[in-house]
């Protein structure tokens, strides 16, 4: 058939393998020779425009509702959660739910909440400095990037940031469900959702009893219209926001950092003018090195795309890294927090199932970078660094550094 993409015509990724790298020559020269890989996961869309078009392609579904069953696990607390919860619900049911959720993660809401980031921020910057100053080392994410994310996240819900332990160790421990090994975690993963739900039910009772102005105070009472989240809904979105709200924020500001280490010189840009370049350094610093490196999507018929034949329940990868450096969209992908009329990225996604909670994680990111490069600078990693694999999420498990004080 005239124009039709054959598999055999295009560039192959083994997205499994343990050497696989999303920041790649393999993934770059696939890109340089089709906007599609074939992959041992169905297909990895590589170029900018066909990952913006196909993020919003009626054909495609959320494509992480089957996971644990493609990987062996059929039941269980974290199968019935995960099976119920917005990141995979479609149709009526995903537009109702995010409708309800809404309101509780507007811009007003982030805005609000800035303040008691900035504390937050400050305070563990003022510890990082202190344990330089006695000799220890700092490891980044033990010392900011995992406790910010998670006491961002208790302002947020209006938690006493004494629980922030609790919430990044289950959190943690639900993340292992996202890897190829969730059958072989299975069990720990239930037992740290079912604690979750513990969790949530406990705060849900107070927030009744005592209503505060908090995201989950507004979620246990907000109605609209006679339409409200039922209790089963309330405490999935909970421990949704627990687990979402802590994993992703905490990798991706120790990719942030990692980003502006490989570039000090638009470090030193932002520390110079926080103001005026919190902003676009947290944009730039989202589209070239995403802790989200692909977005997931299932075909939920047989539909063609730019030549290519996709048929009905084919997983395809919208690669979000990938895209946010395509040449023919960013002619100058690199870096660069002075830039003009960018593009947006995709690291949030896109369409119905865009990030809910973007404007907290832009908020809260956008607090804790600049302050971040007002007061260290000459940033390095002496070693001793351990990362996720380069592909799904990505960021940094351990991240020792050794900095200046402005």
């Amino acid at each position: 058939m005239p124009g039709t993409v054959g598999d055999t015509d295009l560039p192959y990724l083994d997205i499994a393998a343990p050497e696989f790298a999303m920041n790649s020559e393999a993934v770059r020269d696939a890109r340089a020779r089709s906007w599609v890989a074939r992959t041992n996961y169905g297909f990895g869309v590589l170029r900018y425009r066909e990952v913006t078009e196909l993020l919003k392609h009626p054909s495609l579904n959320q494509g992480s509702a089957k996971w644990p069953d493609h990987n062996g696990v059929h039941s269980g607390i974290f199968h019935e959660w995960w099976s119920k919860n917005l990141l995979v619900l479609e149709g009526d049911e995903h537009h109702r739910i995010r409708r309800l959720l809404n309101p509780a993660f507007s811009p007003t809401v982030a805005r609000r909440l800035e303040p008691e980031f900035a504390e937050i921020a400050t305070e563990l910057i003022d510890d990082m400095v202190a344990a330089q100053q006695r000799g220890e080392e700092v490891d980044f994410v033990a010392a900011f990037a995992e406790p910010f994310a998670t006491r961002a996240l208790c302002a947020m819900m209006g938690l006493s940031h004494e629980h922030w332990p609790f919430i990044a160790d289950r959190a943690n421990t639900v993340g292992y469900a996202l890897s190829v090994s969730i059958k072989e975690d299975i069990e720990r993963i239930d037992v740290a959702v079912q604690e979750l739900y513990d969790f949530v039910e406990q705060l849900i009772a107070e927030r009744r009893a005592e209503p505060g102005e908090d995201v989950v105070s507004r979620l246990v009472q907000f109605s609209e219209a006679g339409d409200k989240l039922s209790d089963a809904e309330l405490r999935n979105a909970l421990v949704l926001m627990l687990f979402g709200g802590m994993d992703t924020t905490r990798n991706q500001i120790g990719l942030l950092l990692q980003t502006f280490m490989r570039n000090p010189e638009q470090w030193e840009k932002l520390a110079a003018r926080p103001a005026e370049l919190a902003k676009p350094a947290l944009e730039e610093g989202l589209r070239v090195n995403p802790t989200t490196r692909w977005v997931t999507r299932e075909a939920n018929e047989d539909f063609e795309y730019e030549g290519l034949s996709i048929a009905r329940g084919t997983t395809v990868h919208l690669f979000t890294m990938s895209s946010g450096t395509d040449p023919e969209a960013f002619p100058d992908p690199e870096i660069d927090i002075d830039a003009e009329g960018r593009k947006p990225h995709h690291t949030f996604g896109g369409g119905v199932h865009h990030c809910l909670g973007h404007y907290i994680a832009r908020a809260d990111m956008g607090v804790a970078l600049p302050l971040l490069a007002e007061r260290l600078t000459g940033i390095e990693c002496p070693g001793g660094d351990e990362w996720l694999p380069d592909s799904g999420n990505h960021g940094p498990v351990k991240l020792p550094i050794t900095f200046a004080v402005r």
